[in-house]
């Protein structure tokens, strides 16, 4: 390392690639050795401690890079999403990985790029810690140099950088979309536009008086509480966006926003601890914790799943803030909302029996595949879409909607877990109402489907399905003789797919006002009347998420096979209520004298299919609904291990509900922030 700097010494010497060479010698061999890069870095500190020349040579060559490269690019586009959008950053980021971009010379973003070259740089330049960085600054004694009277390039650059995120703040402020979400911003002065005034002044201001003691003129208090202001405002806009839905593009304009004050915030504290007044190294921490940023975030410059993630959890977030206020009818808390989640999964129940049976009939009619999956599928769909109207209850399909209600009980600050003993006695709640409906879907539709079975025997003389189809039927949903676990978790990702497609119509009626603009139609109003009018209105803006969510799960759940014979794999669905319904029928189909092994197996194949589905879809729902908060994998583990304590602890309440309604505990979400409770039924 040591020779590598003396080579610093070489007058006319371009510095790029002898700092790529000084990094290669940094870098560990593996990129998660922090401790090797701690070290090297501590050798180079070293050494140039020890060795003025070699210290003042490799100061003279930053900062030569420094005065000649623009510095821009680096602080305005590193790190901060481009104003071209969602789908063409991606297929930019697609196309350059593909084919890698030009190194442009003249900027220092190149330089940056060039020193840190590969993608996992990013894990042991930020692994060492600041502390590192903040000794290597120290060891480069940038004191020894001269101070100037005039304001230095490097700070030139870095205030025509602010000025420019500060006009790209003032734009981004004034879109339709968030004046639309936000009237105050047009019927007041917007902070955004403000912010801009006061930071080009301010930047004359510092240009003018650089050498002089900080001024009063010269504070940055002001610029400080519009930044705060602004942030405010892209508050109040994403609570907005909650109620009212969102779109892709408020979504990565909002993002974008908060990207660009970040970084006029990152700048504006280094301008500030660079003024005159300060002798020592204060500036010192602000510029390694900007230049970690920029490097890691140079090196996920083209990681598409970054990109992906970025923007994804936030749509999720809305997502799931819609879906969370359906959700919140799916867990009870007290014993009469318990037994009235009963009674709605026994109207699920007696629907799915009729369903079941209509499903062997059109299996029976020997359709063409496509024609037959199209049956299946609108068997599925508009039999889930008769429930919902008849207010009843699907089991399965509480996971997706129940994960949302309690991922909206998380603080969004960070992603905190506020009280993780409320959360899981609120996961406690869901599980047992899950329970609860999984029974009452399944003891109404094993002795209705039977019951159906057994009058079309009686009345025709023939068995609605022969002993050979039902013997087939209770092997479909035995645990070993079939594989109906793995089915059932296919199905289980289904389910979980559906909910987001129920949270999503419900944020696209919202955002779309699908509610107002149907009550502007004029025949419909005349047809149906005024107030008609207006309940069919509210009950689309109200439903048209759950009702979009069960026709597309029934076509999930009827396509899957289609898809399977189109691939040649072997592809199938399980649900627990259908499961249960195809036992029913297999008995009567046996005249209720099956073979005691096969009904055993199908028995405890309904039970694992019935786990499975609930606890796939549960699991990817929930895991959404915490990512688009945010929510670290600490907090996941210590939210698990508190849940399986109390399951241990007290496994009743994961199955009943408390005799009083007072031992309850009451959980307030962002969307319900009142003195309410949760309820299964509106």
């Amino acid at each position: 390392m040591e020779q590598l700097l003396c080579r610093f010494l070489v007058p006319d010497t371009d510095p790029t690639p002898l700092l790529v060479l000084l990094v290669g010698e940094i870098r560990p061999a593996v990129a998660g050795d922090f401790e090797s890069a701690r070290r090297n870095l501590q050798a180079l500190c070293y050494i140039l401690s020890t060795r003025p020349e070699l210290r003042a040579a490799l100061r003279a060559a930053l900062g030569n890079l420094l005065r000649t490269h623009r510095h821009s690019e680096l602080y305005t586009a590193t790190g901060i999403l481009p104003n071209t959008g969602f789908v063409s950053e991606g297929l930019r980021r697609i196309g350059h990985k593909l084919l890698p971009d030009v190194l442009e010379p003249g900027l220092l973003r190149t330089v940056l790029r060039a020193m840190f070259d590969r993608a996992s740089d990013r894990h042991w330049v930020v692994g060492v810690g600041n502390e590192a960085w903040l000794q290597l600054i120290a060891a480069l004694r940038f004191d020894e140099d001269p101070r100037s009277d005039t304001l230095p390039q490097p700070l030139v650059e870095m205030l025509s950088a602010l000025r420019v995120l500060s006009y790209w703040i003032a734009a981004l402020g004034t879109e339709p979309e968030l004046l639309r979400l936000e009237p105050s911003l047009e019927a007041y002065e917007s902070p955004f536009v403000a912010q801009n005034r006061e930071l080009t002044a301010y930047i004359e201001t510092y240009a003018e008086h650089w050498g002089k003691p900080l001024a009063a003129d010269r504070d940055d208090r002001q610029l400080r509480v519009l930044f705060s202001q602004c942030r405010d405002v892209i508050e109040r806009v994403r609570r907005n966006a909650a109620r009212n839905g969102t779109s892709i593009r408020l979504t990565y304009h909002l993002q974008r926003l908060r990207q660009l004050l970040q970084r006029s915030e990152q700048l504006l504290d280094i301008l500030v601890d660079l003024q005159p007044r300060s002798s020592d190294s204060v500036a010192y921490p602000p510029m390694v914790s900007l230049f970690t940023q920029l490097v890691r975030d140079e090196c996920l410059r083209n990681n598409l799943y970054r990109h992906w993630r970025q923007n994804t959890e936030l749509i999720a977030l809305r997502v799931t803030d819609n879906a969370s206020h359906h959700g919140e009818h799916y867990i009870t808390e007290t014993r009469q909302e318990y037994w009235s989640m009963a009674r709605s999964a026994m109207i699920g129940g007696f629907v799915i029996a009729f369903m079941a049976c209509l499903k062997i009939v059109l299996a029976g009619a020997q359709m063409p595949p496509l024609t037959g999956a199209i049956a299946f599928c609108l068997n599925y769909g508009l039999g889930f879409c008769l429930i919902h109207i008849l207010h009843g209850t699907v089991a399965t399909k509480q996971p997706a909607m129940t994960a949302n209600a309690i991922a909206a009980s998380i603080s969004e600050a960070g992603g905190k877990l506020r009280d993780i003993e409320a959360l899981t006695v609120l996961i406690t709640r869901t599980c047992r109402t899950q329970v609860i409906a999984i029974l009452g879907n399944v003891c109404i539709a094993i002795p209705l489907s039977a019951l159906i079975a057994f009058a079309v025997f009686s009345s025709s003389g023939q068995h609605f399905t022969s002993p050979e189809k039902s013997l087939h039927l209770l092997e479909e949903q035995s645990l070993v003789d079939s594989g109906a676990v793995f089915y059932a978790a296919i199905a289980g990702v289904c389910l979980f797919i559906s909910g987001l497609i129920s949270g999503y119509y419900d944020n696209y009626a919202a955002y779309n006002r699908i509610p107002e603009r149907i009550l502007q139609l004029a025949w419909p109003r005349r047809l149906f009347g005024e107030k008609r009018m207006q309940r069919i209105a509210a009950y689309i803006g109200d439903n048209l998420g759950a009702l979009a969510g069960n026709l597309l799960f029934g076509f999930l759940l009827g396509g899957t096979t289609l898809f399977g014979v189109l691939l040649g794999l072997p592809i199938d669905i399980r649900h627990v209520a259908f499961s249960s319904a195809f036992v029913g029928i297999a008995m009567a189909g046996l005249d209720f004298a099956p073979d005691l092994r096969l009904l055993v197996w199908a028995v405890l194949g309904v039970a694992g299919i019935g786990f499975l589905n609930l606890a796939v879809s549960f699991a990817l729902a929930l895991n959404v609904a915490l990512r688009s908060r945010q929510v670290s994998d600490s907090q996941w583990r210590t939210l698990v291990r508190t849940v399986l304590r109390n399951l241990r602890r007290q496994p009743r309440d994961f199955f009943l509900p408390p005799k009083e309604a007072n031992a309850c505990l009451v959980l307030q979400t962002p969307a319900n922030t009142g003195d309410q409770s949760i309820h299964p039924d509106r």
